[in-house]
């Protein structure tokens, strides 16, 4: 039986570990764009929106379309976000979902 020290340490080491990932996470950037070309958002690894910016001609589109093809960016974005949190994480603990990471 694995000891309660060593259980300790590996849940220390790891912890570390998954701060470690999400200081990477923090720090790197993914630009998704959408209304061909029209919208750009810029999010971190960790989800968090940086940047929106819009082609000011496509301002002038209908106001259903340009929400449309914005919240279907930011969709996008928030999805490649956990789709890159999701893999830097699973990598720290063999595949197995912990809660409240994303």
């Amino acid at each position: 039986m694995v000891g309660v020290g060593k259980l300790l340490k590996q849940a220390q080491k790891m912890q570390q570990k998954m701060e470690e990932a999400q200081a990477l996470l923090a720090e790197e950037t993914i630009e998704v764009s959408g209304g061909g070309g029209a919208v750009s958002i810029t999010v971190s690894g960790l989800g968090e929106f940086k940047d929106l910016k819009l082609d000011p001609e496509f301002l002038k589109e209908d106001a259903e379309f340009i929400s449309e093809a914005i919240l279907q960016a930011i969709v996008d974005a928030s999805e490649q976000a956990k789709k890159k949190n999701d893999e830097a994480m699973s990598g720290l603990t063999g595949g197995m979902q912990m809660p409240g990471l994303f």
